[in-house]
């Protein structure tokens, strides 16, 4: 008796619905294997961006925390430097008040040079006859402070530093469900490999796929950073 030659099972050799789903098995697993690539390389580069991120949220807030304690220390020094023109300015006024020319010479040499162009704006609009002079010297637009300039300043820094880190918290938040997202692209591409049945593995497949294209599109609109 002759023996029967065995042959093994080949795409050139099989039927043709064998070869078809040889061709097709083999095309899942290719799928799947790209699939798992693409989305670990994703999550990779998403967990960087979102610790970046991050990072930037927290240098963020300390320059606005850092702006705002120099704000207050300035507010300070202006609300000293006012006091100091109010004090001089009342001393000033009693002295003229009292016909003492000596000692009204005396306060308005020692007026702030901040506080003195105000104090000549104000005497030139002749206060005593003039009804529609301002009250005080206060009130003239020659009264200016570098210190509440400088303040006002530091202030808007802080706040603009403060929606900075919001801005850099929501960039984080954004990348880190990108990283979930990336994370099911490859839960479902795992699942794909293990599953038999080959309708459950173009399911599965199919939601993996979803999610990490849907996860690529939209993350590609997001700012990107590649400083160390």
């Amino acid at each position: 008796m002759r023996r029967a030659r065995s042959r093994k099972l080949t795409p050139e050799s099989s039927e043709p619905g064998e070869s078809a789903r040889w061709i097709e098995a083999h095309g899942i697993d290719l799928l799947s294997t790209l699939l798992l690539t693409l989305a670990a390389v994703a999550t990779a580069w998403a967990s960087y961006q979102a610790a970046h991120w991050r990072s930037e949220q927290g240098l963020a807030g300390n320059r606005s925390i850092s702006a705002r304690v120099q704000a207050n220390k300035k507010a300070g020094e202006a609300n000293r430097q006012i006091e100091i023109d109010v004090a001089t300015y009342i001393q000033w006024v009693d002295a003229y008040q009292q016909g003492d020319e000596e000692l009204a010479t005396f306060y308005y040499r020692r007026f702030r040079p901040e506080f003195l162009p105000a104090v000549n704006a104000w005497v030139a609009a002749r206060p005593l006859r003039n009804p529609r002079a301002p009250l005080t010297p206060f009130a003239m637009p020659e009264y200016r402070s570098a210190a509440v300039a400088e303040t006002e300043a530091l202030e808007r820094k802080a706040d603009a530093e403060s929606l900075r880190a919001q801005a850099f918290v929501q960039r984080a938040d954004r990348y880190t469900l990108c990283v979930v997202m990336f994370a099911l692209a490859l839960f479902f591409a795992g699942i794909s490999t293990r599953v038999r049945v080959m309708s459950s593995r173009f399911v599965a497949l199919g939601i993996g796929w979803a999610a990490f294209l849907g996860a690529v599109i939209w993350m590609l609109t997001f700012p990107t950073s590649l400083s160390l």
